[in-house]
């Protein structure tokens, strides 16, 4: 048999029998289960196992005057630290206001070695009506639940392409399926139109709706123990500024967004490569790399703005079949698409100004260290007893993984030590 037709146990047997896996491996893959195996198996080729994150919440996030508690899958420690902060100082000030346009998802047919690209375009364009009828028969479920063509365009690329750009309504899907299947299906007919070759037809994931998220903040209550909340604004404005003249800068500017975005993604089941190729594209939609947010004074409060796209879904795919997407769903309160894209700006916008604040206070690596504590314990070894004081140490000490591994040999010596003692003294 091939190997994406065995079992995911005959798949890891074999990969122990190659070489790439020791059994131990093979166990540890066998025995991490939260999803049933059939379900993995039928999810990805060649499943093996899986692979967890931790999941963690970002508390009280308010926008549009909800309360909303958001789930993040993340392994970096800070990030929910960071976006929990974030959200505590919006919701304080009122909370975060936001916006999206209307879900659409974007599919383009391109057609090359035509006779004549001028006599094509026109050729097709008589035909929108024929083209609206083979959506119908391609997905007559989606227009059923009323979505469907939304426009139709043709233009030239050049001398060679002639691309049918069909801007569809997915309702509350991504519509990254729908779209390739709808492109397919008028790619067939339209080569019975005009003479010529399909080139491609397929989604694209460029951004179409954005969704903008903003905020306002009394200055004050961005103080910390030693700088106040008056020049931690003016830093927030002035690293704001550096961002959209520093491309290097609004890079990892933009990252800080992303922090919580990108976990707050995958948490859903959502495909986390589609937002983040579509956010980058956006990033750079000016012919240069600019930041995703703006931050700036107004009748004295700090207002930050950020705008970026998200396509996202809230039914079909992965999201329907992981089981603890659909607890996030009911654990965010995303009642609908519009509330899950527009909760996740936020946080997108909380976590930025978490980011701006430590770098304009006391600095990032502060508490970022603290937080990756716990992370260095764990992977010097530390069991569940020895965790909390070897961070003790670490926090005291240096923070490494050489010198926490020290730092949990003299932990273990002392504990061997005192076990000594007692054993003689009975």
């Amino acid at each position: 048999m091939k190997f994406y037709e065995l079992s995911p146990e005959k798949r890891r047997d074999q990969l122990v029998q190659e070489g790439w896996l020791t059994t131990q491996d093979a166990a540890l893959l066998a025995g991490t289960h939260s999803l049933p195996e059939v379900t993995g198996a039928r999810l990805i080729e060649n499943a093996i196992g899986e692979f967890p994150l931790p999941l963690g919440v970002a508390r009280n996030l308010l926008v549009n005057g909800q309360l909303h508690q958001v789930p993040i899958a993340d392994e970096e420690p800070s990030v929910i630290a960071a976006a929990s902060n974030g959200a505590r100082l919006a919701t304080a000030n009122g909370g975060v206001r936001t916006h999206v346009a209307a879900h659409r998802v974007v599919a383009e047919v391109v057609l090359t070695n035509l006779t004549d690209l001028v006599q094509a375009r026109q050729t097709i364009l008589a035909h929108q009506t024929d083209i609206q009828k083979v959506i119908a028969v391609a997905h007559p479920s989606m227009i059923q639940r009323g979505g469907g063509l939304d426009q139709l365009t043709v233009e030239s690329l050049g001398a060679q392409f002639l691309k049918i750009r069909l801007t569809l309504d997915p309702q509350q899907a991504m519509g990254a399926n729908y779209a390739n299947t709808v492109a397919e299906a008028v790619a067939a007919a339209v080569t019975s139109w005009v003479d010529g070759d399909v080139l491609v037809s397929i989604l694209t994931n460029a951004p179409t709706e954005l969704v903008t998220a903003e905020v306002s903040l009394e200055p004050a209550s961005l103080a910390t123990k030693a700088v106040s909340g008056d020049v931690i604004a003016k830093k927030i404005v002035q690293l704001s500024e550096l961002a959209f003249v520093d491309a290097e800068r609004a890079v990892t500017h933009n990252k800080g967004i992303l922090n919580g975005i990108i976990g707050a993604v995958l948490a859903t089941g959502n495909d986390t490569r589609a937002v983040a190729a579509s956010i980058g594209a956006f990033a750079c939609a000016s012919g240069r790399y600019q930041p995703l947010s703006r931050w700036y004074m107004d009748q004295g409060h700090l207002v930050g703005h950020l705008q970026l796209p998200l396509p996202m879904g809230a039914v079909g795919g992965a999201i329907g079949a992981l089981p603890m997407a659909q607890v996030v769903r009911r654990l965010g309160g995303y009642q609908n698409l519009a509330i899950m894209q527009q909760v996740i700006a936020a946080l997108g916008l909380v976590q930025n100004l978490a980011a701006m604040r430590a770098l304009a206070g006391p600095g990032i690596q502060a508490g970022h260290m603290k937080l990756q504590a716990n992370a260095l314990a764990i992977a010097a070894g530390a069991t569940e007893t020895e965790l909390s004081m070897l961070v003790n140490a670490l926090r005291q000490g240096s923070m490494d993984l050489k010198h926490a591994q020290q730092y949990l040999t003299t932990i273990r010596l002392n504990k061997k030590v005192g076990q000594s003692k007692d054993e003689n003294r009975d």
